[in-house]
């Protein structure tokens, strides 16, 4: 990523191992040396028993998690990784052998000049060619690919909620028959013919080379690395840590807006993480050709989950459009102006919805001003200046997901 910090060093390291691997067309040139990282990422504090541990100024202030507000805690996040862990992760995460088709990594929709998102509406299944909006030639998902900014703090994981682990989530795209189209059995033999992951692992998990790589390492280690995406130095962070001048006036404006009675955006996206992790019935418009997609009403028989999706984060969101589940909509101005709309005034005929009861039951009409104001503070939640750096290469010699060309600004 063009200005992206290098934080994963390759000289000078202690406890790395340097191998040689060559294989395949989009191998990496002989001579190739595979180190894993022993230092924590940037934002991240080493302790004594040699895990990372997430660090920032939100720890220092009170309160509960639940009620927000310009200095409030961060909820917890996921249980701290060996840098190490968090490094082999990285390579797994741009690594096109996890799928079927040795064409699709997790990058592939989780891609880092997207925001960890793909810049598609729905998600583009195994073998989809290209990256991001220009990703052709496999099957359309029902959904999008949610963001991976900050996701180590999330409690529910994938649209519906479905998963509780980044462990639990990992396993779902590696092996849906539409997605990443791999199983257990090949994934674990795959990787146990490459010399270079073999001790790449044994490193990581400090075992044995001679132990066969496992499953549960794999999601173990994307999990690490997923949890590494932290993103808290916006320039809202700057503004809610004591820079009275890192917002501008209609910047200010749209936070009090945000915050405000009439919209109540930060009654479920809830400051610092900007979501509550919740499942909310929001009325969703319903996407063309496609049934109306009842959320995690499709996974539990309670009215009250029909057509219910989790509180994305808000985080990094002027850079992962397009909006809701399946990309609805393509700008924050028109996701604005729909909750500024008529409550429910979305939902089809026929579809029994319980919105929910924060969505204001009379037109909030907010102003053009408030929205471009809210559009506009929206802006100063970008942030990806502890982004990792994309490896050049990955030990299985496969070819790493190709920049976006994404022209979204940064």
């Amino acid at each position: 990523m063009s200005g992206a910090p290098q934080r994963f060093a390759a000289q000078g390291l202690g406890a790395v191992l340097a191998l040689i691997f060559c294989v395949g067309s989009g191998a990496a040139a002989p001579g190739q040396e595979w180190r894993l990282d022993d230092a924590c990422p940037p934002g991240f504090e080493e302790l004594a028993g040699g895990t990372c541990a997430f660090r920032s100024f939100y720890e220092i202030y009170g309160g509960s998690v639940d009620h927000g507000g310009l200095r409030a805690a961060l909820p917890a996040i996921r249980g701290a990784a060996r840098p190490q862990l968090i490094d082999l992760g990285r390579y797994l995460f741009f690594d096109p052998l996890l799928a079927a088709d040795r064409r699709t990594s997790c990058a592939h929709c989780h891609h880092p000049d997207l925001g960890y998102a793909d810049g598609r509406g729905r998600s583009m299944g195994l073998a989809g060619a290209g990256v991001g909006p220009a990703r052709s030639g496999g099957a359309a998902l029902s959904r999008g690919a949610p963001t991976l900014w900050n996701v180590g703090f999330l409690r529910r994981l994938f649209w519906d909620g479905r998963a509780a682990s980044l462990e639990e989530q990992a396993r779902g795209p590696l092996f849906a028959a539409d997605e990443m189209g791999n199983s257990p059995e090949q994934l674990e033999a795959d990787l146990n013919t490459i010399p270079a992951y073999r001790s790449l692992f044994a490193a990581a998990f400090a075992r044995d080379a001679a132990a066969p790589i496992t499953v549960a390492e794999v999601v173990r280690a994307l999990a690490a690395f997923q949890s590494s995406l932290v993103s808290f130095n916006s320039r809202y962070d700057r503004y809610a840590h004591g820079d009275a001048k890192a917002l501008d006036a209609q910047e200010l404006d749209g936070l009090n807006v945000f915050r405000g009675f009439v919209a109540r955006c930060s009654q479920c996206h809830i400051p610092p993480l900007f979501t509550d992790s919740e499942m909310a019935v929001i009325g969703a418009p319903p996407v063309p050709g496609l049934p109306y997609d009842a959320g995690a009403g499709a996974l539990d028989p309670d009215p009250a989950l029909r057509g219910a999706f989790r509180v994305p984060t808000l985080r990094n969101v002027a850079r992962t459009a397009p909006y809701f589940q399946a990309g609805q909509f393509k700008d924050l101005d028109a996701v604005v102006r729909f909750y500024n709309d008529a409550r429910g005034h979305a939902v089809p005929a026929g579809q029994a919805l319980q919105i929910h009861w924060h969505i204001p039951m009379s037109r909030p009409m907010l102003s053009d001003a408030d929205v471009a104001a809210l559009v506009a503070f929206l802006g100063t939640l970008t942030d990806e200046s502890m982004a990792p750096a994309v490896p050049p290469a990955v030990p299985s010699g496969l070819p790493v997901v190709a920049h976006s060309g994404s022209s979204l600004p940064r």
